[in-house]
């Protein structure tokens, strides 16, 4: 059995789709594999480019597949003008084929993971609708909730697949508004069996999966930890700058607030710590502290700050920018996540139809 897991956008949640069907068909008895044929974001291990995805996979199943092979196409910047100048399909179309025959064998459940909508990719002749078709692999499309823009993506994708003969099994709909579940579960199943597709899930929004953790912050902004590094797995709920009065800023920090602000703004750096100091509750009302532009907090105000366990990451960007970035970031799920890992198993057990994907797989 193999799936081709595709998404109508980016960022629709296909990479937790995909962990939870490697746990669900695991905790079935199954023994699984995994490969992201195409990969944007990737890490440099051992002078090789690997998917950020790939190495999550790996390091949260034990995989013991060579990384080189679950991610054999990594594109880093200028690989499109490359390709479109001097590319062989023909070169990317074996190694990945290669890759795949070679980690594929003796598994009972392969799970391959595209990036972005059917499209991308295309440039380079390898869009995810050209891979699943080269691969042989049925498809389930992931989807934001909702019901009419959803619907037209996942049409306007599925084209995409039916031109290149790629069988779509079904729909997955994620992050649908919790005051809006049940109409959309309704609403949506019978949409899209109009349109000939099948609905395998339905998945609530849940904030836990969607708040970033200091650990994501830290890694993206690429700052220096100057303590509090037993804080790194705080959760980030919201972001406050420092522009603000330390009387007005009291009232923001509650449950896990994030504080942007320059290092020498010691009265709203001490009101943030009061207000760390005084609540006992068990989400920490400051996650951690961004200190700004470089500039490091007077020396006593670090003795107080260290002794809490408040990450301090300094960083060489001033507060807005920092603000901004974090604004921007699509932030990527970490093997180290334990509560998320769990979180994600929970959701695709309790509202994806396993059992029917396991049937539809082997029809």
């Amino acid at each position: 059995m193999k799936v081709y897991v595709a998404a109508t956008r980016q960022n629709d949640g296909k990479t937790i789709v995909s962990l939870g069907l490697l746990k669900a068909f695991r905790k079935r008895g199954l023994e699984i594999g995994y490969m992201k044929p195409v990969g944007q974001q990737y890490k440099l291990i051992n002078d090789k480019k690997i998917d950020k995805d790939v190495v999550l996979m790996r390091n949260i199943f034990d995989l013991k597949d060579e990384l080189s092979m679950m991610s054999p196409i990594a594109i880093p910047k200028g690989f499109t003008e490359d390709y479109i100048l001097s590319g062989s399909r023909q070169d990317l179309e074996v190694t990945v084929k290669n890759s795949f025959r070679n980690i594929s064998k003796d598994k009972e459940f392969f799970l391959l993971e595209g990036t972005g909508h059917a499209g991308v990719g295309s440039v380079f002749d390898m869009s995810n609708a050209d891979v699943a078709g080269m691969l042989g692999s049925k498809v389930i499309m992931v989807s934001l909730g909702g019901i009419g823009r959803p619907i037209d993506e996942i049409m306007l994708n599925k084209a995409n697949f039916d031109q290149n003969n790629v069988e779509v099994l079904g729909v997955i709909v994620n992050k649908v508004l919790p005051e809006k579940y049940d109409k959309v579960n309704k609403v949506v199943r019978k949409g899209l069996k109009r349109k000939g597709l099948e609905t395998l899930g339905v998945i609530p929004y849940d904030d836990v999966l969607s708040n970033p953790s200091v650990a994501e912050l830290h890694e993206d902004l690429n700052g220096e930890i100057l303590s509090g590094k037993g804080g790194l797995h705080n959760m980030v709920s919201k972001f406050v700058i420092g522009d603000l009065l330390p009387h007005e800023a009291l009232d923001y920090f509650s449950g896990n607030s994030l504080l942007i602000v320059p290092g020498n703004r010691e009265e709203l750096i001490l009101a943030a710590l009061s207000g760390y100091i005084l609540e006992e509750t068990e989400v920490p009302p400051i996650s951690a502290i961004i200190f700004t532009g470089g500039i490091h907090p007077h020396q006593k105000i670090m003795d107080l700050l260290k002794k809490t366990n408040i990450p301090l990451i300094l960083v060489k960007e001033h507060s807005f920018k920092v603000a901004t970035r974090i604004n921007n970031m699509i932030f990527k799920l970490r093997s180290e996540d334990e509560t998320k890992v769990k979180k994600v198993e929970t959701l695709i057990e309790r509202y994806v139809d396993i059992d029917r994907i396991i049937e539809l797989l082997k029809k």
